[in-house]
């Protein structure tokens, strides 16, 4: 006889998640959260355990930057939700959409400091501190409320991470509640520009001789009119990190996410107007502390407090990116201009910038984009490999194929990212490339990959602990310490998980390597040493 579900706060919370297409979650199952897991199986949600909350928040981001919606992470309470609040603060820094689910002492049984398993004096406060909101419903309703919020918060505002913490009694209640309110809301976008504010910007975007479009993250959902708006006006496409992909790299107009190159951020800085889209233009994309444009800036963005940040607008678009692009593509119209920029000098230049910066990165770097497929999703970490290295050697094919975090610089976020990617794009392949350093602050994810049954490969650069961190000591008089770190056998490391693993003779036989780990299928571990490129 089939057991009825039971109707609890936890179940009604879930079924509403599914009703906005969640179909994947990430946790670790605990003592007191398992009124979120009960109900799972019944309403179709993958349930995705990591082997560290860390990587269950990184996962969760990883699956965000594919599908569009927010991640959805399930920590027990104390020391699981703890563990979680670095991907929450990555996912904050980043603007990207997030809820994290956690139970929490009982209704009245707030911290007691009597020794209660998990007590935490304040663990909404440490939620509060790396989320746009932090909640404690205290009632059923008041928990599907809060997910409609959070939605509403991802639909009109600036993603970001939510926390909500479900009392456990309240969670673990079974109550009925109005079906109605578990169903999905549309949240249209409150704001839109007045004629006269698009007709200005596109007099002033009509009018340039040096056009320039500055794509961010909140271009991601404008794909379609960032493209049409450069062919429209000859003008060359920048990328910041969260942007990378928006249009296909390969275009002949993209300059890629080359802000930190002073080439291509000098065709940003001069020119006569400059259109920025979902970008808060921030140091960690410039490596300057600030653009300094000279010309007449156009912004659009969802939010008011964000059209002066870091750079004065001449003129401010209040509203959602892609039903701004598209009002202004309909006030330009007119065949396709010349760019007025030598887009393939640019990018030699550029080149030729990072090899003169970091030549052994750079060289790792193209020989790794060289070798992958060009549909790839490539997490990567906060290695320098990845940003002195492939982000600037990769060209995206598509927004979000490069999971990354340049504002909040974490490490430990490739692996469980990429798992988390493939998971929501089965069809793409799917790789990881980082550091040695960075690799082991999620190895034990390589388990999660191989019990998830997904095919992913890590491609491991071995500098045989935190370079840059010596060279930084060096720089300032300091012997090395704390940074020469004793390396596994990375191959035997791979195996042990239950994938397969080689280490390269040559670099040469890289393009090989990802070949047939590619053809093998699972987890696929290939292990570079930096000393493969011969110090100048």
């Amino acid at each position: 006889m089939q057991t009825l579900p039971k109707e609890t706060t936890g179940r009604h919370l879930l079924r509403t998640l599914r009703s906005y297409g969640v179909t994947t979650v990430f946790g670790i199952p605990g003592t007191h959260n398992i009124e979120f897991y009960r109900p799972l199986e019944e309403l179709g949600i993958h349930a995705v355990t990591a082997r560290h909350e860390q990587g269950a928040g990184y996962g969760a981001d990883g699956w965000a930057t594919q599908t569009g919606l927010p991640g959805v992470v399930i920590t027990t309470s104390g020391p699981g939700l703890l563990n979680a609040l670095s991907a929450a603060a990555t996912a904050f820094a980043e603007s990207r959409p997030m809820i994290i689910l956690s139970p929490g002492a009982p209704r009245g049984a707030e911290f007691t400091d009597r020794g209660t398993l998990h007590e935490t004096q304040d663990q909404l406060g440490a939620a509060r501190a790396v989320t746009a909101w932090a909640r404690r419903p205290e009632t059923a309703a008041d928990a599907v409320q809060a997910v409609h919020d959070a939605f509403e918060l991802f639909a009109t505002g600036r993603p970001r991470p939510v926390a909500i913490e479900i009392p456990i009694d309240v969670l673990e209640a079974e109550i009925s509640i109005d079906e109605r309110l578990l169903a999905p809301k549309e949240f249209p976008f409150p704001a839109h520009p007045s004629a006269d504010e698009l007709r200005r910007a596109a007099e002033l975007l009509r009018d340039a001789a040096r056009p320039v479009i500055l794509a961010g993250g909140g271009s991601r959902g404008a794909a379609e009119h960032v493209r049409a708006l450069a062919e429209r006006l000859g003008a060359p496409l920048i990328t910041t990190s969260n942007g990378k992909g928006v249009v296909d790299e390969h275009h002949p107009l993209s300059l890629g996410a080359g802000l930190r190159f002073a080439a291509i951020r000098d065709v940003a800085q001069h020119a006569d107007v400059l259109l920025v889209v979902g970008s808060k233009l921030g140091d960690a994309e410039l490596w300057v502390d600030a653009l300094d444009a000279h010309g007449r800036v156009v912004r659009v963005d969802r939010l008011a407090t964000q059209l002066h940040k870091n750079q004065p607008a001449t003129v401010g678009l209040i509203g959602d990116a892609p039903a701004v692009l598209a009002d202004l593509v309909t006030l330009l119209p007119g065949a396709p201009r010349d760019c007025f920029a030598d887009v393939p000098v640019l990018r030699a230049q550029a080149r030729e910038e990072s090899f003169d910066a970091d030549r052994v990165n750079t060289l790792l770097g193209e020989a790794i984009a060289a070798a992958l497929p060009r549909d790839a999703i490539v997490a990567l970490d906060s290695s320098t490999v990845a940003y002195r290295g492939f982000l600037n050697s990769y060209r995206a094919s598509a927004s979000g194929s490069t999971p990354y975090m340049a504002t909040y610089a974490t490490l430990g976020y490739g692996v469980p990212a990429a798992l988390g990617s493939k998971i929501a794009a089965p069809d793409r392949p799917v790789f990881v490339v980082l550091g040695d350093g960075a690799l082991m602050f999620s190895v034990q994810e390589l388990m999660t990959v191989v019990e998830q049954g997904l095919d992913l490969t890590v491609i491991v650069v071995d500098n045989g602990g935190y370079l840059e961190i010596k060279d930084n000591e060096a720089a300032v008089g300091i012997a090395p310490i704390g940074v020469d770190l004793a390396q596994p056998d990375w191959p035997a490391l791979a195996r042990a998980f239950g994938g397969a693993g080689t280490s390269l003779a040559s670099l040469a036989d890289l393009a090989d390597a990802v070949s047939g780990a590619e053809a093998a299928g699972g987890l696929q571990l290939i292990h570079v040493r930096q000393d493969l490129i011969p110090a100048a």
